[in-house]
């Protein structure tokens, strides 16, 4: 690490207590920026502590790193509050370089929905998104409402089932292809989000052109997010190709 990061700045974005972004600056130049949105299920019980080591470790590498706080399934979030929360939070983005979202789990799902966001009249406008990195994340929400995928966590989120219009506006697999490329990073041995959600988005997203690749990684679900694992640096190489 070529730079050491500093305590974060707390950002909010609307006046409820879950609307917020702690902004991590690197000491020297940034790089660009990249916006962390942490998983756990879109649940209220998972918050931004998940998140704020890796914003920090990203600091300390040169960019500046915004660590996403949202309102989530349990207090006040499921669709559309949570993605407005989403597309406000990345409008906090100042500076010049790449915007990368890093999204882990149903982070990883909201990082690359964020790449499709302003298509849509409900989030028109504001920063654009230059890169997505998605870690184990949900990527195509039909199949995972069908089969149940965290015990219904789906079925929270959007309060509708996937007939409705509703997922056309929220769900990353029907928004092939974006225009701008993705990074998919999943275990084989996920048990908790499997790795068909990443590897069926590629084959999909690279079938109708969009630069889209699958990286496989080990240590289950949850080694994308610990600064110690090879996982983590896996995402950190990725990181190191994007030119500012």
């Amino acid at each position: 690490m070529s730079n050491d990061a500093q305590e974060p700045t707390r950002l909010t974005y609307g006046e409820d207590p879950s609307q917020w972004v702690d902004r991590y600056d690197p000491t020297g130049e940034s790089r660009g920026t990249v916006v962390v949105i942490h998983g756990g299920f879109w649940q209220a019980m998972y918050a931004a502590d998940l998140g704020s080591r890796l914003a920090a470790d990203l600091a300390a590498r040169g960019w500046t790193a915004l660590n996403v706080e949202y309102r989530r399934v349990g207090n006040g979030g499921g669709f559309p509050a949570t993605f407005d929360d989403i597309h406000a939070a990345i409008n906090l983005v100042d500076g010049e370089g790449p915007v990368v979202t890093l999204g882990h789990s149903a982070g990883g799902h909201l990082a690359t929905w964020a790449a499709a966001r302003q298509r849509f009249d409900e989030w028109s406008g504001g920063v654009e998104v230059t890169h997505v990195l998605s870690q184990a994340g949900v990527l195509d929400l039909t199949s995972a409402y069908d089969e149940n995928l965290g015990g219904g966590a789906v079925q929270s989120l959007m309060g509708v089932g996937p007939d409705d219009p509703a997922f056309d506006l929220a769900d990353p697999m029907r928004h092939v292809p974006l225009d701008v490329p993705v990074w998919c990073l999943h275990a084989p041995d996920d048990t908790s989000v499997p790795i068909s959600q990443s590897s069926d988005y590629v084959q999909a997203a690279t079938e109708a052109g969009a630069t889209a690749e699958l990286i496989e990684v080990t240590g289950g679900h949850f080694d994308l997010i610990d600064t110690r694992t090879k996982a983590w640096q896996q995402v950190v190489d990725l990181l190191d190709t994007i030119d500012a």
